[in-house]
């Protein structure tokens, strides 16, 4: 009997797989159309019908490698919550784990870097969605001082710039510790001192508190959707005009 047709799925991830090894070892530069073909043992032109071109071949396979990093940060992100670790402590676990995996990745992260790429991916969209959790609970916790989606962007363009600054320096030059000083300098700004410490930035108590409820809010049961819909409406204007105040306070 001749064999059974290869399912295209399998022909698809026998091409990526191929693809990543070599971007792994090889660097961008070595993902040629042939070089995946012959690992992969099929013809060029599957290539082309599958991918489009090498470009479409380099998305596919940052976006399996992202996806399959999203999983690692998924369990550490479910297992601190689970345990109830330190948010503030599970926030740089997050942050250690990805510098970690740019630093080791550098062509696949420079690629996912590319915002052409990135905003339209779903691993890096589901990437964001687990850092917001981490925030959550940090705001949860009555330690965070700006807005969640705030933090978000701080974090993730910190972490992204870190990465690339240290890549940009020859290999036997780079520096991962600047990616420690980035850390703190970002957490200096986003995250309240712990209880007894003493305040460094004039963060206002009361938006903090008004962060704290509004990272809750949703999960409030005993409130009815338009009620926490209401809530969360007031506590936004309370962290607004906070937010003001302090701007307006500050020395000139």
């Amino acid at each position: 009997m001749p064999d059974a047709p290869t399912p295209r799925a399998d022909v698809r991830g026998r091409i990526v797989a191929a693809a990543a090894d070599l971007l792994r070892t090889d660097g961008a530069a070595g993902v040629t159309t042939r070089a995946v073909a012959d690992r992969a043992a099929v013809q060029p032109p599957t290539i082309y019908r599958l991918f489009g071109d090498k470009d479409g071949l380099l998305d596919a396979v940052a976006e399996h490698a992202m996806a399959e990093f999203g999983r690692t940060k998924a369990a550490a992100v479910h297992a601190a919550a689970e345990h109830e670790v330190d948010p503030v402590a599970d926030l740089r676990t997050g942050w250690e784990l990805t510098i970690g995996f740019g630093l080791a990745n550098p062509d696949l992260f420079v690629i996912m870097s590319d915002p052409r790429r990135g905003r339209g991916s779903p691993a890096v969209a589901a990437g964001l969605r687990l850092l917001e959790e981490r925030l959550r609970r940090v705001a949860a916790a009555g330690r965070l001082v700006v807005r969640e989606q705030d933090a978000v962007r701080l974090l993730h363009a910190a972490g992204t710039g870190a990465v690339l600054a240290i890549l940009d320096e020859p290999a036997d030059a780079r520096h991962p510790a600047l990616a420690d000083t980035v850390f703190e300098a970002v957490m200096a700004k986003i995250v309240a001192p712990a209880p007894g410490d003493a305040p460094t930035d004039g963060s206002s108590s009361t938006r903090t508190a008004a962060l704290t409820l509004r990272a809750v809010t949703d999960d409030l049961a005993a409130l009815s959707p338009a009620e926490r819909a209401v809530l969360a409406e007031w506590l936004d204007r309370v962290v607004d005009a906070e937010a003001r105040g302090s701007s307006d306070a500050a020395p000139r």
